[in-house]
């Protein structure tokens, strides 16, 4: 008899013409009801799909990521479906599931404002309501091609695919161009709600059409669908862009140019006390920090690869004579040059160079966004020279720096995704001995740290592999922090060689790492992981000094400078607000510490100390205070604090 595999490895028979929908309901009928769509030897499949003797079966659950994501991907073609008949004559173009949700790509025949998304919710409820079959039909291209030739973006994807048959998923008078697969019917979607609208160029190309992008979420539960609108409304209130505001740290200005930010003084104070913090843990474990400049001559990208593999990131060359310069988009050419302005031996390794350096890349303006995309940017970059047996002693001192600042700054829930090569892809430098001996170095010194890892092809920088480190802030969404990459290629190719035991040339393995990527990007993930109340030893102003009146000005000024003179951040509200308003506004602007001085405090050489976000209030001799901000410091810090409140 023919029988399927299941993953706890017991085999269940099936019959002639068994569908995956069989098999489920034939494993349990509960299981029946939960299954969005199966797995048939590890792709997935939708129900109506027939199974094999011997095949690997596995039903997918509309709680698991696989099932949500299919989830998504239908309730996409409902909100196209709900365009298509409120709207007339719309082109459809691309929609994707993503992470949270979904959107889709459309140019509308009509205008859609965010106002008429109550609209084309209601239809697509009725949609559900219609309780519409879905079902793949497999046609020619020829075929597809027909049914799609009033719309040339969906002709483009076609003549861009394979010969062979394609897919298109049909619900009613509704069809799409799509892999699939997809729920059963339109009456199998969970709970949504479309969520705003944006511009899109076509294939994200600035000289192709402007489209209508339309994001929407889609849950199983309207349970979950409501939790997860509470943390939208949550990290809204968290957004960087409007607390960089708020609490005066950085500023935009079409007069500067676009995705280049400007620090105002508390902004400035912030990305030195970030890059310091990184700096100490450097030095400490032996990085040296060097200087390479902003712009580099375009001949040593030609070397390196950059300029074949990188250019359209690079701003465009400028021309001294017969030389072109480009501002520099990233250092590792750089610290070669400087590598190769010295000779080495094998006892001079590893050599270990870093460098807080502004980068510029040419991002395109529609991918602009506050801090976490710019053109301007500041990496806390690094690169280790050194042998192929030194580089898992590398790997893991570059680990201790990532789990120690990382942890310092309440990261600690963290994965680590292996970035590998996609050998079918041109984007990469060609050499397959090198990038294998890469990507096994790399994978050997995340086993021998005890790493566990996630593997995913083609997200490799071009010359090799790298680990990447996704740290979760508190409302639990994903940043891509930290990234160690293991390189066999560039030294070679810009002539980096240092003399063996042997007495003979060899070539160095060059490990790229950073611990918080870019100031711009790190800060606006704190500002929006901490809310903008920053912990003592970061927060730009520590404590705000607030005179009941006028006259207590002298004494607060006093206290002023022995607080700094202890090396505390502090600063005195002079402002002509009254007290209390002095208070209200240092504590929206997040301040640690609030000392009230009048003339209680002035006879005693005291402080009314009021710490954010607490109704308590003590008095404290000045000095108590700072022993109490030194000690409160040094804690968070650890080892890496010295006497001062946070090393400046």
């Amino acid at each position: 008899m023919s029988a399927v595999k299941l993953p706890d490895g017991k085999e269940l028979p099936i019959e002639p013409g068994d569908r995956a929908k069989d098999v489920a309901e034939r494993i349990g009928p509960r299981l029946r009801r939960d299954a969005v769509v199966a797995k048939l030897d590890g792709k997935l499949v939708d129900l109506d799909a027939p199974v094999e003797d011997g095949e690997e079966f596995e039903v997918v659950t509309r709680d698991s990521p696989e099932g949500l994501y299919v989830l998504r991907h239908s309730t996409a073609h409902a909100m196209a479906q709900a365009i298509l008949e409120l709207y007339p004559g719309s082109k459809l173009t691309i929609g994707p599931p993503v992470e949270g949700g979904f959107y889709y790509d459309i140019e509308v025949a009509g205008r859609v404002t965010d106002e008429d998304l109550p609209r084309i919710e209601e239809r697509m409820r009725e949609i559900v309501k219609r309780d519409l079959p879905i079902y793949r039909e497999e046609v020619s291209k020829a075929e597809a091609e027909a049914l799609y030739r009033d719309n040339p973006y969906k002709l483009e994807l076609i003549r861009d695919l394979k010969e062979g048959e394609v897919s298109i998923y049909r619900q009613g008078e509704f069809f799409d161009l799509c892999r699939g697969p997809h729920v059963e019917s339109t009456g199998k979607l969970g709970a949504f709600k479309l969520q705003n609208i944006a511009g899109a160029y076509w294939r994200g190309d600035e000289k192709n059409p402007m489209l209508t992008r339309i994001y929407g979420t889609a849950w199983p539960t309207e349970k979950e669908l409501k939790s997860y609108l509470r943390r939208l409304e949550e990290a809204k209130a968290r957004d960087h862009r409007k607390l960089g505001k708020d609490l005066n740290l950085f500023t935009f200005s079409p007069d500067v140019g676009a995705g280049i930010p400007l620090f105002l003084p508390k902004g400035e104070m912030l990305r030195h006390l970030m890059e310091d913090f990184v700096r100490e843990v450097q030095t400490k474990h032996g990085y040296e920090h060097v200087w390479t400049g902003h712009l580099v001559n375009e001949r040593l990208y030609a070397k390196s690869g950059h300029l074949e593999h990188y250019e359209d990131a690079m701003f465009p060359p400028m021309k001294d004579g017969e030389t072109s310069y480009r501002l520099k988009p990233m250092n590792c050419p750089s610290h070669m040059t400087l590598f190769n302005s010295r000779a080495h031996s094998y006892r001079d390794l590893p050599i270990r160079y870093a460098e807080f350096a502004t980068l510029y890349r040419y991002e395109k303006s529609g991918e602009l966004s506050g801090l976490t995309r710019v053109r301007s940017l500041t990496q806390d970059d690094a690169h280790i020279f050194c042998t192929e047996d030194q580089v898992q002693e590398e790997f893991a001192r570059a680990l201790e720096i990532i789990r120690e600042v990382l942890g310092t700054y309440e990261f600690t829930d963290y994965r680590v995704r292996l970035s590998l090569r996609d050998p079918d892809s041109k984007k990469y430098i060609s050499d397959e001995e090198k990038w294998e001996r890469a990507e096994e170095a790399l994978r050997s010194a995340l086993d021998a740290a005890g790493i566990p890892y996630e593997p995913v092809r083609g997200e490799a920088a071009f010359y090799g592999p790298k680990a990447d480190f996704m740290a979760k802030d508190v409302l639990g969404r994903e940043w891509q922090l930290s990234t160690i990459q293991v390189d066999f290629i560039q030294p070679g190719r810009l002539g980096c060689e240092y003399i063996g035991e042997d007495g003979q040339a060899h070539t160095p393995v060059l490990l790229h790492r950073a611990v918080t990527g870019t100031t711009e990007r790190f800060m606006a993930v704190l500002i929006e992981h901490y809310a903008g109340a920053f912990p003592t030893w970061l927060s730009p102003v520590q404590a705000a000094i607030v005179p009941v009146a006028d006259r207590h000005l002298e004494y607060a000024r006093k206290v002023e400078r022995e607080l700094a003179g202890r090396g505390l951040r502090v600063e005195v509200d002079d402002s002509i607000n009254t007290m209390q308003k002095k208070i209200r506004e240092n504590a929206r602007q997040k301040v640690p510490y609030i000392l009230v001085v009048g003339d209680t405090e002035a006879e005693a050489g005291a402080v009314n100390v009021r710490p954010r976000g607490t109704k308590k209030q003590e008095t404290q001799k000045i000095e108590e205070f700072a022993e109490r901000v030194l000690a409160e410091v040094a804690a968070a810090r650890g080892s890496n604090s010295d006497s001062s409140a946070g090393g400046v």
